[in-house]
């Protein structure tokens, strides 16, 4: 269905090998994999055809890297407020292990000892959201999956902590954008792969 309004193009970075493991990665610059690599490169047909008025990057290595395969490296400004969330004490730690410690614990709910909750990302989201309703344009953002999930919430009017709700598998595009006019924001896909 053909939209009059702007939209926010999503793409969760590569396979690396924490991602595939299921290691929590926020900060550690993990590099993609060979099939990461190549999931990369495929985005380019992906979304050959469209066009951005900006082209925006987590600086993650993983999301920059993922970014330069599907040919929009040239272009890409670097957002920090785009990084993963930063998991403290639980970065490079498996949910089952951290479960292991601590059952029960849940990211979007109970955050990490020394990094951040979900307010944290929250803010930061707050922050991209409100520099994209200034460009009023459709924008490319790459980065990586808890982050991406808590922007999606926020740009619902949801709290952080609903990012919960949303999955995101690696080299998948999704799009934010709006219904019937521009106080109507909405999704309008969702982890295509």
């Amino acid at each position: 269905m053909s939209n009059a309004f702007p939209e926010i193009y999503l793409v969760r970075h590569g396979e690396t090998e924490w991602s595939l493991s299921g290691r929590h990665t926020g900060r550690s610059d993990i590099p993609l994999t060979a099939n990461g690599e190549a999931a990369a490169r495929k985005l380019a047909d992906r979304l050959a055809g469209l066009t951005f008025s900006a082209v925006w990057s987590s600086p993650s290595e993983r999301a920059r890297k993922t970014c330069t395969l599907a040919g929009f490296g040239s272009g890409a400004v670097i957002k920090d407020d785009l990084a993963e969330w930063d998991y403290g004490a639980y970065e490079g730690i498996t949910t089952k292990a951290i479960l292991a410690d601590r059952p029960g614990w849940q990211l979007f709910r109970d955050g990490c000892p020394n990094g951040e909750f979900a307010a944290d990302v929250g803010a930061r989201a707050d922050a991209v959201i409100h520099a994209l309703r200034e460009t009023a344009g459709t924008i490319l953002i790459f980065s990586s999956s808890h982050f991406l999930r808590v922007l999606a919430a926020r740009w619902l009017g949801l709290p952080p902590e609903d990012g919960s709700r949303f999955v995101l598998d690696t080299a998948s595009i999704s799009v934010l954008g709006y219904e019937h006019d521009l106080t109507e924001p909405v999704i309008r896909r969702w982890n295509q792969r």
